[in-house]
């Protein structure tokens, strides 16, 4: 019996083939809406979550106060120091603090000329301990030594023609601030627009070419297993405050535990994504409308052919169902093209929008959920939307009926 509801609403919705797709326009621009969207704002998300996850829940990082117009310590009116870094050394609940050099420096190669970030390496035990934080893998050559002076890495992105004009290689030489540099390394690609576009040096020679004596642009503290993050934070702005000589809502520093700036980060693009569903729930609502219209006008269009199938034993039911079956059709078909012109609009602009940026950051994440959840959504659209045509038509009297439509 199901079969043959089938095997009718497919002929019935087929005799009116412009009508159904002009009904199904408003599905599936609705489903395109919701599948594009929410593929690259998922795609977003977790570009941009890879982009800070490299620092872990165990991890506080210090700034100094003030406008932040580059890298970290740009723009601030009292910058932190390497005593500072000791001093949080110092706090209980700290396993380490490492502070880290961030500047923008311009790089020259082969009479091109580009600003580029430069980032520490600090020396030592500490060096081994960034390198796993931040997730350093060469790719070609190696990482960098204690007492590599005039060396440096690059990352992936650097490489590309498009930069200099000429691709970086293994022993090129590139002049930062004025002083030329050997490239003894190149990262793997990341993925990450920070390190991917980072030049890495040791920090006793950046703190010559860049004139930097005593300053640091950020700490990053670990905090000892176990140890509760917010009260370590607490004692690190205490300590602070106390060596800065600044009072309580009055610090020229921040302190933040990155776990927190994460989910802050996430919250914000749910937000964003939110707004997304609303727009797209819209245009669903103006597609189920659709449906609904087009149902009735198909109610009165078949009354006869109602009349008829009543009249030689058709059940109220059997009607019901034969209508309802032609609505959920229509939105699972108007759901099925949503799907496909909305994962490949979705694939097309991050391939744009990744060839514009020259990197990764814009991502389609077409996920199967996304997929079963709208091809779902899309049939309960269109079989909600034919169920009030689909009791109107199961009631008709077949008498009535045969007499209504000559």
């Amino acid at each position: 019996m199901v079969k043959e509801h089938i095997r009718l609403a497919l002929r019935n919705l087929t005799k009116r083939r412009l009508r159904s797709w002009l009904t199904m326009i408003g599905i599936f621009i609705g489903i395109a809406a919701v599948v594009s969207l929410i593929g690259l704002g998922e795609g977003l998300r977790n570009a941009v979550v890879s982009q800070f996850n490299f620092l872990g829940a165990d991890f506080i990082t210090v700034q100094a106060g003030g406008l932040q117009f580059g890298p970290p310590g740009s723009g601030v009116v009292k910058d932190l120091t390497k005593d500072n870094v000791q001093s949080i050394n110092r706090v209980s609940g700290v396993d380490f603090a490492i502070g880290r050099i961030i500047k923008t420096g311009k790089t020259e190669f082969k009479d091109k000329a580009h600003f580029n970030f430069v980032g520490s390496m600090p020396s030592a035990e500490y060096r081994k301990e960034v390198e796993n934080i931040l997730g350093l893998k060469i790719d070609k050559g190696r990482l960098l030594k204690d007492g590599d002076g005039s060396k440096i890495v690059i990352g992936s992105h650097l490489t590309n023609n498009d930069h200099f004009g000429e691709s970086l290689k293994i022993g090129s030489k590139v002049e930062i601030e004025g002083k030329k540099f050997d490239i003894v390394g190149i990262l793997e690609n990341r993925g990450s627009f920070i390190i991917d576009t980072v030049i890495f040096m040791n920090e006793d020679i950046m703190r010559e070419v860049f004139d930097e004596k005593d300053s640091v642009s950020a700490i990053m503290a670990k905090a000892k297993k176990g140890a509760n993050m917010e009260i370590v934070k607490d004692n690190i702005e205490k300590t602070l405050r106390k060596e800065r000589g600044v009072k309580k809502g009055q610090e020229d520093f921040r302190v933040e535990v990155a776990v927190d700036n994460l989910n802050a980060l996430t919250d914000t693009l749910f937000a964003v994504q939110l707004f997304v569903y609303i727009i797209a729930g819209i245009s669903l609502l103006v597609g189920g409308i659709g449906i609904m219209n087009t149902m009735y006008t198909a109610v009165v269009e078949r009354t006869k052919e109602i009349g008829i199938m009543k009249s030689i034993g058709a059940r109220n039911s059997d009607i019901f169902y034969q209508f309802l079956i032609e609505s959920g059709f229509l939105g699972l078909v108007g759901g099925i093209i949503g799907i496909i012109i909305g994962s490949a609009l979705a694939i097309s602009m991050a391939y744009l929008g990744s060839l514009l940026l020259g990197s990764n950051l814009i991502q389609a994440n077409i996920s199967m959920s996304l997929v079963i959840g709208a091809l779902i959504f899309s049939f309960v659209i269109g079989t909600v939307a034919g169920v009030t045509p689909a009791v109107q038509a199961s009631k008709l009297n077949p008498v009535d009926a045969l007499r209504k439509v000559k």
